[in-house]
């Protein structure tokens, strides 16, 4: 069986095209239709329906992809191995949301470009389900989520940790003179907060649909270190993680004020698919992953 064939499969049911796995591969789409009809012909199974121009997995296709993946990662590997160099060289993907990206990058990243010159990274700020669909489709190589707690035997969790969230004010805001803020009295209040339908502001706004009440913000913004300023400066309340706010609390610029009765479970989890190979470079940024943001936070 020719590896090319399966590494042409791969990117097929990833792009869902024979046209765009094509353009990545830089084959003709007849030869691309080539190598699948050659794969088929060898396994005896249709891997694709093919409908209207449309193709999708079939049961047998989405079972050879499983081994499809497994059988590219370890030929990756055996490359590798066989190498000669020692220095550390690759690109890597990492997904992440936006509030995760100055805690990752601002302190530590210098150095670790110091120490492995011959790695590059893109992060890609995003949602969840945007994440995971980057995942999936091989776009990215792990990714580092801030959400409720997800558990799926198709990934790898490397590290996890429960992130504590609260609604903060600046501390001559009125409510922060309370004990406990009923949710009821708090959505009265200006918000500036991150973007509708991302992590913990997603669930903030379930939570809140919940109980029949909705937050309808002055402002929305990816940067939690901006959303904070604005927050000190009096502009409006906030709903932000804990490792965001706890250097303006501790600082006295900024306060948490106690919800009644609003609780939501955020997690911090860094993850992989089950069948992606951890190459050098790619187990040297989860290293400095987990640094940055589970043993230093």
């Amino acid at each position: 069986m020719d590896i090319k064939n399966l590494i042409t499969f791969i990117h097929v049911a990833e792009k869902n095209s024979f046209t765009k796995a094509a353009r990545v591969l830089g084959y003709s789409q007849s030869t691309v239709s080539f190598q699948i009809r050659q794969l088929e012909t060898e396994l005896n199974a249709q891997l694709f329906e093919r409908i209207n121009h449309t193709i999708a997995l079939t049961e047998q296709g989405r079972e050879v992809l499983a081994y499809a993946h497994r059988i590219s990662a370890l030929t990756r590997e055996l490359e590798c191995g066989m190498k000669e160099e020692k220095e550390v060289a690759g690109h890597f993907r990492l997904a992440v949301p936006d509030s995760l990206c100055d805690s990752l990058l601002e302190k530590g990243f210098a150095d670790f470009r110091s120490r492995y010159p011959g790695i590059t990274l893109k992060i890609t700020a995003t949602g969840t389900e945007e994440m995971f669909r980057l995942m999936d489709h091989n776009e990215a190589d792990a990714i580092l989520t801030l959400d409720n707690h997800i558990y799926n035997t198709e990934y790898v969790i490397v590290r996890e940790e429960q992130v504590g969230m609260h609604f903060v004010a600046p501390p001559e805001h009125p409510l922060c003179m309370q004990k406990k803020v009923s949710v009821r009295e708090l959505v009265k209040e200006p918000f500036v907060l991150t973007e509708k339908g991302m992590s913990y502001r997603r669930l903030m706004d379930e939570r809140l649909a919940a109980l029949s009440l909705e937050i309808h913000p002055v402002l929305e913004l990816g940067s939690t270190r901006l959303l904070c300023s604005l927050v000190e400066q009096g502009v409006g309340l906030s709903y932000l993680p804990d490792y965001v706010t706890e250097a303006g609390v501790k600082a006295g610029r900024l306060m948490y004020i106690d919800a009644a009765d609003f609780e939501i479970e955020i997690w911090k989890q860094l993850l992989y698919h089950k069948d992606k190979w951890v190459s050098p470079q790619m187990r040297s940024v989860i290293e400095y992953c987990i640094q940055r943001e589970f043993e230093e936070t």
